[in-house]
């Protein structure tokens, strides 16, 4: 089932939308729990476990510092400094 996890945050793509993290976090609590659907007993704790992964997992994303890209300025500094 994990298997297929999609990657949520590449450089340059669009942020991740509410549907695409919504996914995540039931196939990650489908994994924990063991269940692809739960009984109606677990319902609302199942719902509300998918809800707090998607809120953590935005948080998490939306937290994350931004790659540094290398650029030519960078390259000529660190050359110099070698000299």
């Amino acid at each position: 089932m994990c298997r297929s996890i999609k990657v949520l945050r590449r450089p340059g793509t669009p942020r991740a939308s509410a549907e695409e993290l919504n996914a995540a976090a039931l196939q990650f609590v489908r994994k924990i729990s063991g269940y692809r659907q739960p009984s109606q007993a677990n319902q609302e704790v199942f719902d509300l476990a998918v809800a707090e992964v998607s809120e953590a997992s935005r948080r998490l994303l939306d937290s994350l510092a931004s790659p540094k890209k290398n650029s030519a300025a960078t390259g000529s500094r660190q050359s110099t400094a070698l000299t």
